[in-house]
């Protein structure tokens, strides 16, 4: 198991209820790693990779970013405006989160809807740090 696994499995560890955990490289569209409770079949596991990177780097959000920086009258850069998106779906809380360190990477937390979500939100982003620092 790599480094990157065992960081991930130990931050779902202690994420509340937290069921499923990835890391995805949106530039490329990979999944670098995953921790799950349940089996999924890979064509589910490579669409959420594929849909996180839509997510945070879509052509519709890429355009959206584009539009702010010129109305704002600010150069094109790098910087990204989307950083966090939660999704609750009818079971579940669906946490994305971009790397500070690394903003081509996303952690993607998968929590049961009866968690408390400051909890799923707080836990998430205090393990990004050392999830990035493992890339």
């Amino acid at each position: 198991m790599s480094t990157l696994d065992q960081q991930l499995a130990t931050a779902s560890a202690g994420i509340p209820e937290c069921v499923a955990a990835g890391y995805v490289d949106i530039q490329s569209g990979m999944l670098l790693a995953i921790k799950t409770v349940d089996s999924h079949p890979s064509e589910v596991i490579d669409l959420v990779a594929a849909a996180t990177g839509d997510l945070f780097a879509g052509s519709n959000v890429t355009a959206i970013e584009q539009m702010f920086n010129k109305s704002r009258g600010l150069a094109a850069s790098d910087h990204h405006y989307f950083q966090e998106i939660i999704v609750n779906s009818d079971n579940l809380i669906h946490v994305f989160l971009r790397g500070k360190r690394y903003s081509n990477y996303v952690a993607v937390f998968v929590c049961r809807k009866s968690a408390n979500l400051g909890m799923v939100l707080t836990k998430a982003r205090m393990a990004m740090p050392e999830l990035e620092s493992k890339v």
